[in-house]
C-alpha cells in the first residue's frame, strides 16, 4: 500500500520502521530535515521537508492516490486539518493522533465529516493497556481476542517459578487446565516451541486460552495474583485521567500523588472519586505516608523515563505486587524489560503505533478475514484472529491433514457456540469459527496463506 506519515517523532518513527519493514510504499513528511535524512538512510522510504497540512506538500508527497495517511504530529489540530485536506485530494483512509480529551466526543460526531478512518488516543490507548494488566497481575502483557471470550499473556519464568525446567508434555499431563504455551522468547530467539520443548528460567513465554482456563492454570501453579483493589499513581498525566478513570469506574481505589497544584486541581475535578494528593511522588516519605506498602499496584508515569525506573524500583522494594512504569526512550526501554527491575514496562509510541499497525494490516483489502491482530515479542511474532468463511480453504479436514506452514501455529478456536478449543491434530475448522493462529511470517493476509501450495497432505 502507499503510504504517507506525517511527523516522525516517536510515533511516526516506529511507525515508518514498522511499515516499511512490511514493504509498504512509505512516504514520510516533517519539517525537520535531520529527521528525515536519518530515517531515509535507514529505512526503505521517501522523505518530503515541509508542512504536512499545506496542501502543495500533500500534493508532492501523493496524498490523491494515497492508501493511507498518517498524521501524527504533536498538535492535534494540524493532525486533523491535514488528514481533511488529504481526504479533499483523493487520499483513500486517513488517521489522525488527537490527544486532547475535550475533542473526543466531537470527533465521535464528526469523523465522517471530518474524513477520518481512525482517531487513535495515545494516552487512553495507554490507559487501556495498563488496565489490561492491572485486571491480570501475573501477566507482563495481556491482549484478548473472540469478543473477549480468549486472552493471550505474556509471563516471564524466574528461578523459583514452577514452570522452570519442565517439558510441556510433562507440564500438561500434571496441569489440566487446558491452556496453550504458543510462543517463547529465549535471549534473542524466538521459538514456537513441540510438545519435547523445556521451559527455562529467564524465558518469556507467551499463553493463550479463555479467561478462566487461564486463572485455572496459573492457580495450579500458585502464581496467581489476585486482581488489584488500589492502585498508586505517580503522575497527573492525560494517561493518570483515563486510567483513573477506568480504575474509579471499576470499584478499585486510586490515589495521585503529583508535585504540581494546578494538574492535582484540575485532576480532583476531573477524578473527583479518587484521591489526589500535592507532593513529590520522589520523596519516600510522602510515598509511606499515603500507604504505598499497602497498594496493590503501583503505575509510574511522570514526565520522566529516570523517574519512572527509580520510583518503580522503590515501590518493588516496598513489596508492591504489580509495578508499571511508563518508559518511552528506546535505550531505556530495552535496558530495563531484560531485568528484573519491572513488572510491566510500557512505551505510548509503541503502543500507538501497534494499534495504527494493527490497523494498517486489517484494511483495504476485501478477501481479508482478519478480526483481530496483536504483535508478540517485540513484533517478531503475531498473533492474528481469522473469521472463518467457505472460501478459507482449511475447513472440513482435521487439522493433521492440512499442509499448514511450519511458522504457523494453530493456536485456540472460539467457536460459535461459545466453546473455546485448544486444537489438536483431529480437531477440524468449521465455518464461522474464530481461529486464533501464531505466526514469524508478517505475509499472511488472509486464513488460506497458512497452508502451503496445494493445502492438503498427501
Amino acid at each position: 500500500m502507499k503510504i504517507i506519515i506525517i511527523g516522525i517523532g516517536k510515533v511516526g518513527r516506529a511507525l515508518a520502521e514498522n511499515l516499511s519493514a512490511e514493504n509498504h510504499d512509505i512516504t514520510l513528511v516533517d519539517t525537520k530535515q535531520s529527521r528525515l535524512e536519518e530515517l531515509v538512510n535507514t529505512c526503505d522510504v521517501m522523505g518530503i521537508c515541509g508542512n504536512g497540512a499545506s496542501y502543495d506538500i500533500l500534493s508532492d508527497a501523493g496524498a490523491a492516490d494515497a492508501d493511507l495517511l498518517i498524521a501524527c504530529t504533536p498538535a492535534d489540530e494540524i493532525n486533523m486539518l491535514t488528514c481533511m485536506v488529504a481526504k479533499k485530494l483523493g487520499a483513500t483512509h486517513t488517521i489522525a493522533r488527537v490527544r486532547n480529551p475535550e475533542y473526543e466526543k466531537q470527533l465521535m460526531l464528526m469523523s465522517e465529516d471530518l474524513g477520518l478512518s481512525m482517531v487513535i488516543n495515545p494516552e487512553k490507548a495507554m490507559a487501556r493497556e495498563i488496565s489490561r494488566v492491572l485486571r491480570f497481575p501475573t501477566a507482563l502483557k495481556l491482549e484478548s481476542f473472540a469478543k473477549g471470550r480468549v486472552e493471550l499473556l505474556e509471563y516471564i519464568v524466574n528461578e523459583k517459578s514452577p514452570l522452570n525446567n519442565v517439558k510441556l508434555t510433562d507440564l500438561f499431563k500434571n496441569v489440566h487446565s487446558k491452556v496453550l504455551i504458543c510462543a517463547v522468547a529465549r535471549g534473542d530467539e524466538v521459538i514456537i516451541p513441540s510438545g519435547d520443548f523445556v521451559i527455562k528460567s529467564g524465558d518469556t513465554i507467551y499463553i493463550t486460552s479463555s479467561p478462566s482456563e487461564l486463572e485455572s492454570f496459573f492457580g495450579h501453579l500458585g502464581v496467581l495474583r489476585a486482581g488489584v483493589k488500589s492502585v498508586m499513581i505517580a503522575g497527573a498525566s492525560n494517561i493518570c485521567y483515563h486510567l483513573g478513570k477506568e480504575l474509579v469506574d471499576a470499584g478499585i481505589k486510586v490515589t495521585v500523588i503529583d508535585n504540581d497544584a494546578k494538574k492535582c486541581a484540575q485532576m480532583a475535578e476531573r477524578l473527583p472519586k479518587a484521591l489526589i494528593v500535592q507532593g513529590d511522588a520522589a520523596d519516600g516519605e510522602i510515598l509511606g505516608e499515603e500507604g504505598i506498602s499497602k497498594t496493590d499496584a503501583f503505575v509510574a508515569l511522570t514526565g520522566l523515563d529516570e523517574s519512572n525506573i527509580i520510583l518503580s524500583m522503590f515501590a518493588m522494594r516496598k513489596g508492591v505486587s504489580k509495578v508499571v512504569a511508563k518508559v518511552n526512550r528506546r535505550s531505556f526501554f530495552d535496558l530495563v524489560s531484560h531485568s528484573a527491575m519491572q513488572d510491566t514496562i510500557v512505551s505510548t509510541s509503541a503502543v500507538t503505533a501497534e494499534y495504527i499497525t494493527q490497523y494498517v494490516r486489517t484494511m483495504n483489502n476485501d478477501d481479508n478475514d482478519i478480526l483481530t491482530l496483536h504483535r508478540l515479542v517485540g513484533g517478531r511474532v503475531e498473533a492474528i484472529e481469522f473469521h472463518v468463511t467457505k472460501s478459507s480453504g482449511v475447513t472440513g479436514k482435521p487439522l493433521m491433514d492440512l499442509d499448514i506452514c511450519a511458522d504457523v501455529l494453530i493456536a485456540v478456536i472460539a467457536r460459535k457456540s461459545g466453546q473455546i478449543v485448544i486444537p489438536n491434530g483431529q480437531t477440524k475448522l468449521n465455518v464461522g469459527d474464530s481461529v486464533i493462529i501464531v505466526t514469524t511470517d508478517k505475509s499472511i493476509m488472509k486464513l488460506s496463506d497458512i497452508l502451503r501450495k496445494g493445502g492438503t497432505k498427501k
